[in-house]
């Protein structure tokens, strides 16, 4: 909750609203990472999805933007975590020189 942009900033201006932008994107940023490198399961996911919601709800934002945050959060962390990594190339074929 500390990064996030705060509940009643001035999203009227372009430049306001570019910076929360910026600040989300970090967000998902470091929610894909931590998805992709301890892939978690779905009781994991589920209470991460509930931690963000009641942070939220707790740090005043409105219900219709808390509900599209989260989906919006726990969607990232649900494609992260499915994603595997494409196979370096060579490996597991025998190719060693």
């Amino acid at each position: 909750m500390q990064r996030f942009p705060q509940s009643g900033v001035d999203l009227s201006t372009r430049k306001f609203a570019e910076k929360a932008m910026r600040t989300l994107d970090r967000i998902f940023s470091r929610i894909s990472a931590f998805a992709a490198e301890r892939r978690p399961n779905l009781y994991q996911k589920a209470c991460f999805g509930n931690r963000i919601k009641w942070a939220l709800k707790e740090a005043g934002y409105p219900a219709p933007f808390v509900d599209v945050a989260t989906e919006k959060f726990l969607t990232y962390m649900t494609f992260a975590s499915t994603t595997h990594p494409s196979p370096k190339a060579g490996a597991g074929r025998g190719d060693q020189n």
